[in-house]
């Protein structure tokens, strides 16, 4: 398949991720966000376009739609497995997966990244910090969450080429930088592949606006990201180009336009 954006070890596939990661050499971590098919109160929200499950009420929203968030509990369950299977065929042993995923849906990706043949390894939580919706009489939903796992044994300790990192990541949402309504910071980003330095080839199977790749890049790793929606490609490959770093600190907002994930 012919990419749609390749340069300095970059790679950009436009199409379903499940007929394009057979064809792919094998990562060294797996980093990617699925649609959570979270964000309604009731069943029959998931069936509303992305934006009005994202955007909160009285804004609005300046992002396009994306696919694949409408699906129940039990749907998702089975669909993530059949992909997270995907992802484990192409990976090596002792490759890693980080999935994104928010508390409503996340017994569901727990038990998906199980039956797709991976070994769980726990939750890394992301605090957004305190820039989230108000909650007034009770707790903020600040934490959105990632599962980890790994195809087979995992080498930590004194073997691993890694750090010693923290078991929680806190880092704001960039609100002006976002092209995707659930892009997520690249410093997040950053902070997760520093972790190890034996993640030399990174795959995101729902690139989005290619965030992942900015971030593999910016640390001279090589990555390849796919995305479904092509004018995610077109943002990711826009990205790509830039030769600067593009991150800029956010000015401090008492609360965020726009929120998505756990923190409707």
């Amino acid at each position: 398949m012919t990419p749609y954006y390749d340069h300095a070890g970059i790679t950009i596939y436009h199409g379903d991720c499940r007929e394009i990661m057979p064809t792919l050499p094998k990562a060294d971590l797996v980093l990617t966000d699925p649609p959570y098919s979270s964000g309604g109160a009731m069943r029959s929200d998931r069936n509303l376009p992305t934006l009005a499950k994202y955007t909160m009420s009285g804004t609005k929203g300046s992002h396009g739609e994306f696919s694949g968030d409408n699906r129940d509990q039990r749907s998702l369950t089975l669909w993530l497995s059949f992909v997270f299977s995907d992802m484990l065929k192409a990976s090596h042993a002792g490759t890693a997966l980080l999935s994104f995923m928010d508390w409503r849906n996340l017994p569901c990706a727990i038990d998906a990244v199980q039956v797709g043949g991976w070994v769980y390894r726990g939750l890394i939580p992301w605090d957004k910090t305190e820039q989230v919706r108000p909650d007034k009489g009770w707790f903020a939903a600040q934490c959105e969450y990632i599962v980890a796992a790994t195809n087979g044994p995992l080498v930590r300790g004194h073997l691993a080429d890694g750090i010693c990192q923290t078991g929680y990541i806190r880092c704001r949402v960039e609100t002006q930088e976002k092209q995707h309504i659930t892009q997520k910071p690249i410093l997040l980003f950053l902070e997760i592949l520093k972790t190890r330095n034996d993640w030399q080839l990174i795959l995101d199977p729902f690139m989005g606006s290619g965030t992942t790749l900015v971030a593999a890049k910016q640390l001279g790793r090589r990555a390849i990201g796919i995305e479904i929606e092509e004018r995610y490609c077109e943002i990711a490959a826009k990205r790509l180009s830039q030769e600067v770093f593009e991150f800029t600190e956010p000015a401090p907002v008492a609360v965020q336009d726009e929120m998505f994930g756990d923190a409707l």
